[in-house]
């Protein structure tokens, strides 16, 4: 029997959280009127990030936090540096399946509460997805055991829904220096990362930050750039992110947030390990998208709101075995691996899956 997190009032939890997703202590720049203005109230109704404190088949009591079983305990962040390896990462090649405004992990068992979500991977997700109906599930990735469900706020130019075209790139990397202390996803682990509610800045200076929206030679944009060249080889595109330090106990809190933590500096070097507070080192998830749309930009918008206001879900339903022959292939043994764990630069290692992307 575990024991009960101890429960706030709902209006001093639901401030704590807004409080902690919105980054308080960082505010935008004085320089950037953007920054300052939120997006349309209407863009976000039905999602503010705040508890959703509902039961749902993975949440019997509805207090918002899933014990992992078994919760992973006595283990301490890797300091160690072992040989350097220039990659050590795989890719999960997946394809946008639906379009709906369901949210499982924020809205779960509420269907049409949220903003419209563009998914991919797992080609059951909606509003009432839990662990056992995404498990084994038909997917739209390449390697059929991942069945694991991945979604992001839907792109609209104008009115039209702009939807990633083929397989998109979504990297499982190391996060830390020690890339061999990395271990897999437990089944079930759930995550939002961003906040459709964050300023400008608070996007610019989000530790998932990678480059930004960028297209043609335009880079580093927190916001939708004005216009991208009106070429066919031109998209806009985005990375982004994931934390990969999991504190050991839950696979989802109230916030969907405070149970993963990004890597921090070991002092005195340049290397990355875990925090005290999340010692178990995940894969770092890595969303690199791509939307078939260029030309003038001014009405290019997402469902959440304006281009800062980017954020995405991961609910893990990988096969275990898979997932674990995957992550010791390519991320602890330093490779740079493509969805059946095969690296071209190092054909002597072979890969993790066969042709049909399975387990051999």
């Amino acid at each position: 029997m575990r024991a009960s997190p101890k429960r706030l009032p709902a209006l001093l939890l639901g401030t704590a959280l807004v409080a902690t997703l919105l980054g308080v202590g960082t505010f935008a720049s004085a320089s950037d009127p953007a920054a300052d203005t939120p997006p349309p109230a209407a863009a976000h109704a039905g999602h503010l990030m705040a508890a959703s404190l509902q039961a749902s088949g993975d949440d019997p009591d509805g207090d918002g936090y899933i014990p992992a079983v078994p919760q992973v305990t006595g283990v301490t962040p890797s300091t160690a540096t072992p040989a350097p390896r220039y990659f050590h990462e795989f890719q999960a090649n997946c394809g946008v399946t639906h379009t709906a405004p369901d949210d499982p992990i924020v809205y779960p068992g509420q269907p049409g509460r949220s903003h419209d979500h563009t998914f991919m991977g797992n080609r059951s997700t909606n509003a009432n997805s839990v662990t056992g109906t995404l498990y084994g599930g038909a997917t739209a990735c390449k390697a059929p055991a991942d069945a694991s469900a991945y979604w992001m706020p839907t792109l609209f130019d104008g009115d039209r829904k702009i939807l990633p075209v083929g397989p998109q790139v979504i990297y499982y990397k190391t996060g830390v220096t020690d890339y061999t202390s990395v271990r897999p996803f437990p089944k079930g682990l759930r995550f939002v990362v961003g906040n459709p509610m964050q300023t400008a800045q608070q996007f610019r200076e989000h530790k998932g930050f990678v480059e930004g929206w960028e297209c043609g030679d335009s880079f580093f944009n927190v916001d939708f750039p004005a216009s991208c060249p009106n070429r066919p080889d031109v998209q806009l595109n985005l990375r982004m992110q994931a934390p990969s330090c999991w504190n050991g106990l839950y696979l989802d809190t109230p916030d969907h947030q405070s149970h993963m933590a990004y890597p921090v500096v070991k002092p005195g070097t340049n290397d990355n390990m875990c925090p005290a507070s999340h010692p178990v080192a995940l894969p770092m998830i890595e969303f690199k998208m791509a939307f078939p749309v260029n030309g003038d930009m001014s009405q290019v918008r997402l469902a959440s709101g304006r281009g800062y206001s980017f954020h995405y879900d991961f609910f893990n339903a990988w096969e275990e075995r898979t997932l674990k022959a995957m992550v010791d292939h390519c991320i602890v043994g330093g490779l740079q691996c493509d969805a059946r764990g095969y690296d071209q630069t190092h054909p002597e290692r072979g890969a993790a899956l066969n042709a049909e992307y399975r387990l051999p």
